[in-house]
């Protein structure tokens, strides 16, 4: 093997590839820098994939999601000799699959309360680092019909138009809504602004008889409910 070559899994001894590995005992056999030197392949001669993806996770102090919420332009700025942009891209795919993975096993098809939907929002959307404004339209049954994307800001806020909601709320045929958006910063404590918007969207709601169920604010913290918290 030149200098230039890389060093590929196929390789290394058999006890250090975490593809077989994985095969013989299974993915929770396999430590986080295992799991990622499948999705990296191989390395540079001077270190192997898992070398690079315990230079990965150190760079984020191991923290999983704090990795999730690193975009491929923000894993190219670590400078990591060996992780160019195919691999990256590789990363985030996976990292966003497991994701939706984890909020999809939060979903619930009927939503009696806010703990219902705020532990599906809060894994869908806590790794954001910007503010993104959700909506969830649901039938006279309270079951989730579909939610969408309103709008997306910066790390200080963003705006919902009351006019697309509604809109959306008629394609949908849905008789209620839940609104929703993350704060980034952690703090669940609403805003005046946050306040002031959910007012105006309930007071809407009124002219099209759709009801407003709740505004549900999620961070990696938890959740803020303005139904629970006698808000609405």
């Amino acid at each position: 093997m030149s200098f230039m070559e890389k060093i590929s899994i196929k390789h290394w001894a058999n006890d250090d590839r975490p593809r077989e590995k994985l095969m013989l005992k299974g993915a929770e056999a396999l430590s986080n820098s295992e799991l990622l030197a499948i999705l990296i392949n191989n390395g540079t001669v001077q270190k192997s994939a898992v070398d690079l993806s315990k230079e990965l996770l150190q760079c984020v102090n191991n923290d999983l999601l704090k990795l999730s919420r690193l975009s491929v332009k923000e894993i190219l700025q670590l400078k990591i000799k060996g992780i160019g942009e195919a691999k990256a891209i590789s990363i985030c795919a996976a990292l966003e699959l497991s994701n939706r993975r984890n909020a999809e096993t939060h979903k619930k098809e009927v939503v009696t309360g806010s703990r219902d939907i705020a532990s599906y929002l809060q894994a869908l959307f806590q790794y954001k680092k910007h503010e993104v404004f959700v909506v969830v339209f649901l039938n006279r049954a309270n079951k989730i019909l579909q939610h969408e994307i309103i709008s997306e800001g910066g790390i200080t806020g963003t705006v919902a138009d009351p006019r697309i909601i509604f809109k959306k709320a008629l394609q949908y045929n849905a008789t209620s809504i839940i609104l929703s958006h993350n704060h980034p910063s952690g703090n669940l404590k609403p805003s005046r602004q946050d306040e002031l918007l959910t007012q105006k969207i309930k007071d809407a709601s009124v002219f099209l008889d759709i009801t407003v169920m709740d505004h549900i604010i999620v961070s990696d913290e938890g959740y803020f409910s303005f139904a629970d918290e006698g808000m609405l």
